[in-house]
């Protein structure tokens, strides 16, 4: 699978721009905010529908502007595939696939897969849970539908039950059966994402550790930990033992939406005690060991974004992720960097065909 071109009208910085695309590796070039990284994730916009760096959707509209257009030619499995993403200032964004619009954006995930790796990346070490529960969530939706259609049905249900615990303490009510309806659909759901994700990262884990190990010159052991209630105790027991403390803070307490992901290095925790260049080998590890999961499962070759990866690294570590690049098991690649003459000459050591785009 590869994306041959590439049209943007009113995108973040872009009024209109057009790219055709090698099918093998696209450079961006040139000074820092002249829009590289918006290039990659209007690519993004076109696999996930939505934006890597920017939540708020209204937001990626150009200054000034009331609308954006992303449209994307793709070639997959011998067929020609556009998608195209826009969205009006007070509607609905919309995707179309050849032309006709999704009723569900669910349904568009996983069809065009994609890994990126960027400096935003950091924020899986140092912001909370929620941030690495997503990680999680992303790699499996990306090739297993009926995950992501229990994730929505599981964070429907927690938010109904929300309601309810804020509708009892404001009424100075309490129905225990009311509860006891969406406990059952909590724990239904909850269980079998449980599940799924204990499955995945039992396969994930040793993919990754194998990543660490080739990038940083097999220097120091890694490790991934699942810390979940759910381990030790069914979530129906877990909810009843925490309802006195859910009724008090009129919230859900317990559940696989709490759960986490530990981040080690020698044993120890890489937000305190791994280096920059540690922790960027580190994430840089697990997004490779997310393309080649994907890559797996999807029984097609992810897209590959690299964002501005050569800062902050090591010529050596660079050295190791570039061969890895030039192995056949990656496809279509579009990196950014700020240095015109470091990418070319980084490039020029890879045997496959290349773009330059000069923004």
């Amino acid at each position: 699978m590869f994306l041959k071109k590439l049209s943007l009208i009113n995108y973040k910085n872009f009024s209109s721009k057009s790219f055709e695309f090698d099918n093998k590796i696209n450079c961006f070039v040139g000074d820092n905010g002249i829009g590289k990284t918006n290039v990659l994730d209007a690519i993004y916009h076109l696999s996930f529908g939505k934006s890597y760096f920017n939540p708020i959707a209204s937001q990626n509209i150009r200054h000034g502007e009331d609308f954006f257009v992303i449209d994307g030619e793709f070639q997959k499995n011998d067929r020609e595939e556009r998608i195209l993403c826009s969205l009006k200032k007070g509607m609905k964004k919309i995707i179309k696939r050849n032309g006709k619009a999704y009723e569900k954006f669910s349904d568009h995930i996983g069809f065009l897969p994609l890994v990126i790796i960027s400096p935003a990346d950091r924020d899986l070490i140092i912001e909370g849970s929620e941030t690495r529960r997503k990680f999680i969530d992303g790699v499996i939706s990306q090739s297993d539908k009926q995950y992501l259609e229990n994730l929505i049905n599981y964070n429907r249900i927690l938010s109904q039950r929300n309601s309810l615990l804020k509708y009892f303490f404001l009424n100075q009510t309490f129905n225990k059966t009311n509860l006891a309806v969406y406990n059952e659909q909590l724990h239904r759901y909850g269980s079998e994402i449980f599940a799924k994700r204990v499955a995945f990262l039992k396969v994930f884990i040793p993919i990754f550790k194998e990543q660490y190990a080739v990038i940083s010159g097999n220097k120091e052991p890694v490790n991934l930990l699942y810390d979940s209630k759910l381990i030790n105790e069914d979530l129906l027991i877990l909810l009843e033992k925490n309802l006195d403390k859910d009724r008090a803070l009129q919230y859900t307490g317990v559940g696989i939406h709490k759960d986490d992901l530990s981040f080690e290095i020698d044993g120890h925790p890489i937000k305190k005690f791994g280096s920059q260049g540690q922790q960027k080998s580190f994430l840089i590890a697990l997004k490779l060991a997310q393309f080649y999961f994907i890559k797996k499962q999807a029984n097609t070759t992810p897209l590959l974004l690299l964002d501005d990866i050569f800062d902050k690294l090591d010529e050596n570590r660079v050295a190791h992720i570039i061969r890895l690049v030039d192995e056949e098991n990656f496809g279509q690649i579009f990196l950014s960097d700020t240095h015109a003459e470091r990418t070319e000459n980084i490039i020029k050591n890879i045997h496959q065909s290349y773009k330059i785009f000069n923004l």
